[in-house]
């Protein structure tokens, strides 16, 4: 089998080999981890809180309640983070001379594709908490509908400005003059 076509692990492989960036995909930052992790750790405090008073209401007291409350302080908070975690390793995105390109999950993997000539405009946004780790989030406006955007979080602060003045100045190119 020649390189292109050959999947199997070889004995260079390591435990991670669907995160591995190939042809030319990135993976985002060691800091957009963190990241993810905090912004879910906060959204999990919401969910668990959400829990504890469901499980107060609806739970007569005794052992059950006090079970169900410890799994709820327990497994909400773990689950969010385990998702945040998979989610940063398992996002990546390429810019190539077609245009841009995210890949996001493994078991649902989803590879979404913004050719050049359909980028309508711009924007990098950043957060508090993206500002505290020196990422932002790149937002491609794509021609279409008003929900025709792409947007990636958690791209390193000055990748994203680049990424975007590059397909700014790609798209000034497609101009009919």
């Amino acid at each position: 089998m020649n390189e292109t076509t050959d999947i199997g692990p070889g004995p260079e492989a390591t435990a991670l080999p669907a995160v591995t960036p190939a042809a030319g995909w990135q993976p985002l930052p060691l800091r957009a981890r963190t990241c993810f992790t905090l912004s879910a750790s906060i959204t999990a405090a919401v969910f668990t809180v959400a829990a504890l008073v469901a499980i107060g209401l609806l739970l007569p007291d005794g052992r059950l309640k006090i079970a169900a409350a410890v799994a709820a302080l327990v497994l909400v908070p773990a689950a969010f983070i385990w998702l945040a975690r998979k989610k940063y390793r398992y996002t990546q995105w390429r810019l190539d001379d077609d245009g841009f390109a995210v890949r996001r999950g493994r078991f649902w993997s989803v590879e979404t594709r913004v050719p050049g000539s359909r980028v309508q405009h711009l924007d990098v946004v950043r957060g508090p908490v993206e500002r505290r780790f020196d990422l932002a989030t790149l937002v491609i406006h794509t021609a279409g509908t008003r929900n025709s955007a792409v947007s990636l979080g958690g791209l390193d602060a000055a990748d994203a400005e680049h990424l975007r003045d590059t397909l700014a100045r790609g798209t000034g190119a497609d101009d009919d003059t």
